[in-house]
């Protein structure tokens, strides 16, 4: 099998970017883990771990600083597109993010980013609903103590080298 080509698109700012020094620990048909350092450097944000959930339709990353220390984990809603014989996905980040920092508390961010999107054309209607949606599905995953099963993944390959 080829190696994975990962991309990570955004829509605001607009970018397609190939994620070539993420490293790919594991990959089956519902997930793909990786780990990674930030691509532009951060004042607190220095590397993490993420977990791509294919079918679901989420993104959830553990955020270290650069002492190692647990930030918090921060959830994408995105969508995948792939591209079997070269062994490429692109992942679509759909503007909402949901972040569970360390003590528990959970926070919906970009909300404002979505409308804007939607406002200036820049996001179909039915990529603004897809992403409500997995929102929703995400939140109620948080809600009703089931976030373990999705932090699970990446605990399971983050002391691989």
């Amino acid at each position: 099998m080829n190696e994975i080509r990962l991309y990570r698109k955004r829509i605001i700012p607009e970018e397609c970017l190939l994620l070539e020094d993420d490293v790919i620990l594991y990959k089956d048909s519902e997930v793909i883990v990786t780990k990674w350092n930030t691509i532009r450097p951060k004042k607190t944000l220095h590397h993490g771990y993420s977990c791509y959930f294919l079918e679901r339709g989420f993104k959830v990353s553990k955020f270290f600083d650069h002492d190692g220390n647990l930030i918090s984990w921060y959830c994408d809603i995105v969508k995948y597109s792939s591209d079997p014989s070269t062994n490429t996905w692109v992942v679509t980040d759909l503007l909402v993010d949901v972040i569970v920092y360390p003590d528990g508390f959970v926070r919906v961010v970009d909300l404002d980013e979505l409308a804007d999107a939607l406002r200036d054309n820049l996001i179909s209607s039915e990529d603004a609903q897809l992403a409500l949606r997995r929102l929703d599905k995400l939140l109620s995953l948080i809600y009703k103590g089931a976030f373990g099963r999705l932090q699970h993944y990446i605990e399971m390959y983050e002391d691989v080298k």
